[in-house]
This record gives C-alpha cells, sequence and structure tokens, in this order.
C-alpha cells in the first residue's frame, strides 16, 4: 500500500521540479540573444518539454491511483480495462485536462477530481510563464 504513494510523491516532486526549473532558468539569459519580436526556440522546446513531463506525470499519477480504486470513468460508467489500457487513458485523460480541452468522455471521481483540478491549473500558467520568460529575455536584452 506504501509503494503506489512513494511512486506519487516521486512524480509530483519531478514534475514540481521541471516547472520551477522552467521558470528560474538562469543560464538561458546567457546563451540566448533574442532581437525584439523574435521567436526563442530554446524556451518553445523546454517548454514542450515541461508538458511532456507534466503530462506523463500526472498520467502515472492517475495510473497508480487507479490501483487504490476508481479515478476515471469512461462515459459515465466504469468499463474493464487491461492494466496497458488504463496506462493510455491515464495518459490521454492527462493529456485532455493538462491542454484544458476537455472532451467529456473520461471523468475523474473521488480524488482525481481535485488532482484534475491542480493539473488544469498548471496547463493555464504554463503559457504565461512562457511569454513572461519571454518578455523578460527581450527587456534585459535591450537593458544591455
Amino acid at each position: 500500500m506504501g509503494i503506489p504513494w512513494i511512486f506519487f510523491i516521486l512524480i509530483i516532486i519531478i514534475i514540481g521540479k521541471s516547472i520551477y526549473d522552467f521558470i528560474q532558468y538562469k543560464s538561458i539569459h546567457a546563451r540566448i540573444k533574442m532581437k525584439e519580436g523574435h521567436f526563442s526556440l530554446e524556451i518553445f522546446i523546454a517548454m514542450l518539454i515541461v508538458y511532456c513531463i507534466t503530462m506523463v506525470g500526472y498520467g502515472l499519477v492517475y495510473f497508480i491511483l487507479s490501483f487504490q480504486g476508481i479515478v476515471i470513468v469512461e462515459h459515465g460508467e466504469l468499463r474493464e480495462v487491461t492494466i496497458w489500457g488504463s496506462v493510455v487513458h491515464s495518459i490521454y485523460f492527462s493529456g485532455v485536462t493538462l491542454l484544458t480541452l476537455g472532451y467529456g468522455d473520461l471523468a475523474p471521481v473521488g480524488i482525481g477530481r481535485i488532482i484534475a483540478i491542480s493539473e488544469a491549473l498548471i496547463g493555464y500558467i504554463l503559457p504565461a510563464a512562457f511569454v513572461l520568460k519571454v518578455v523578460q529575455i527581450n527587456s534585459r536584452d535591450s537593458d544591455k
């Protein structure tokens, strides 16, 4: 019973660290020479990596919690799926939630609702962090 919670905590730490590193990344300023209004491929790739880590991480959280009980239901009813099917459903649901698409074909129940809310909040905040990072770099470059 303790092993899934250890994985759960480890995954949350990895997700948090990746988001924190993206926001606080200092060495990027020395390597990026952007002119005003230009696109930063390095920051874009970093954001994609953070999105992927977050999506897979939350998907694994849903998958681990599925061993404790029902976390995600399909079209309002419980369906028997294989372990591989459960992984696929968990990561799919995570992606739909993180990207705030909300198709409605899968829905969280119980503690999964709170976890889904935290994931959706991260999905809203990451694009703003991306824009702020680009503006911050542009303003530092124009000050020099």
